[in-house]
């Protein structure tokens, strides 16, 4: 399950970021997961409750948002939405396309707690 090892590099990155801003506790944590990013955010949230423990994000919770595929053609130029297994032109129905957006996995913001005054 690949979804452990992820969510194992998000914890040391949170953690570096929460740190570096002297919080001592990560109340939330958002991520983004596109439709084509190779992730199964069910498995992820799954991972998440196991790699958390013992880390400054030991209590947060994880709000996973999902996109659309979007793809711009190459040949009418058209940009728009798409199938996840039909990568085709929204306008002309060309196979000629450019993935725009649905394959990104993004920390999109985390909320920390207990910084100094």
């Amino acid at each position: 399950m690949h979804e452990m090892a992820i969510c194992q590099g998000l914890m040391s990155q949170v953690e570096q970021i929460a740190r570096d801003k002297g919080a001592t506790r990560v109340e939330h944590i958002v991520l983004s997961i596109g439709p084509l990013a190779g992730v199964e955010p069910e498995l992820l949230s799954r991972a998440f409750e196991v790699a958390r423990a013992d880390t400054l994000a030991s209590t947060a919770e994880l709000e996973i948002e999902t996109g659309p595929v979007v793809v711009e053609c190459r040949s009418c130029g058209a940009k728009g939405g798409a199938k996840v297994n039909r990568l085709l032109c929204p306008s002309c129905g060309d196979w000629k396309v450019n993935l725009v957006q649905g394959d990104e996995l993004l920390l999109m913001s985390i909320e920390i707690s207990g910084i100094p005054v």
